[in-house]
């Protein structure tokens, strides 16, 4: 199975959820978008995984459009996607729904409500994002909070609003660049969360494959 992952920042990484495809089998490659050019084609692409990025998909970046169509094209060529976080709001734009920016920040380690645990389980998932998807008369609702609906499915592919690859290190590069890491600010103490990130790793790493099991599911690649 060869897997392509879409990052949008050098810092970024696709950790757990790299691990847990290549615990089964997959090959993977990266691209970095847009500095590495235009996206890959999807000939011999199995699935993508589009990671999160600063940007809004709501912002007027001649990159964004490009990876809006990008995606309608590789849904086009059969292809499923695996959507985190501003992954997840680009299938949700892409594909009829609407993104909103949010009053406040949801950032820290939250647990969901999960329509199906099997599928998505209730985490504790964490968040770091300050916009929200409001998904497409043909998306499915898998999982939501107060704030924010968490997960959903559109097809064969898979978004979720929070991020199961971070462990403490990616974190820590986040928080360095972050360009306002005072807590007042951040709505939450940056230590803690990092020092909550590298306590939860273990059960990260463990839930990150069950929800790559849930996506190769969907996408009816591969049967749990």
């Amino acid at each position: 199975m060869r897997v392509l992952v879409i990052r949008h920042h050098d810092i970024d990484s696709a950790g757990f959820i790299a691990d847990a495809f290549e615990a089964r089998g997959a090959e993977l490659s990266v691209h970095l978008f847009p500095d590495d050019g235009p996206l890959p084609a999807l000939a011999g692409v199995d699935y993508v995984v589009v990671l999160g990025a600063v940007s809004s998909v709501n912002d007027p970046d001649p990159w964004i459009t490009a990876e809006l169509d990008w995606l309608r094209a590789a849904d086009r060529a059969g292809a499923p996607v695996l959507g985190i976080c501003f992954g997840a709001q680009a299938l949700c734009a892409a594909f009829g729904g609407r993104v909103e920016a949010m009053e406040h920040t949801e950032i820290g380690w939250r647990v969901v409500e999960s329509a199906d645990p099997e599928l998505v389980p209730p985490g504790p998932w964490l968040e770091f994002h300050h916009d929200r998807c409001l998904p497409p008369p043909a998306a499915t609702v898998l999982a939501r909070n107060d704030v924010a609906v968490q997960a959903f499915c559109i097809g064969r592919h898979l978004a979720v609003q929070f991020h199961p690859e971070v462990d403490g290190p990616q974190l820590k590069r986040w928080l360095d660049a972050h360009t306002d890491s005072d807590p007042a600010t951040l709505g939450i103490d940056p230590d803690q969360f990092l020092a909550d990130t590298i306590s939860e790793e273990p059960a990260a790493r463990e839930r990150a494959s069950s929800l790559v099991a849930a996506a190769l599911d969907i996408s009816g690649l591969i049967s749990r």
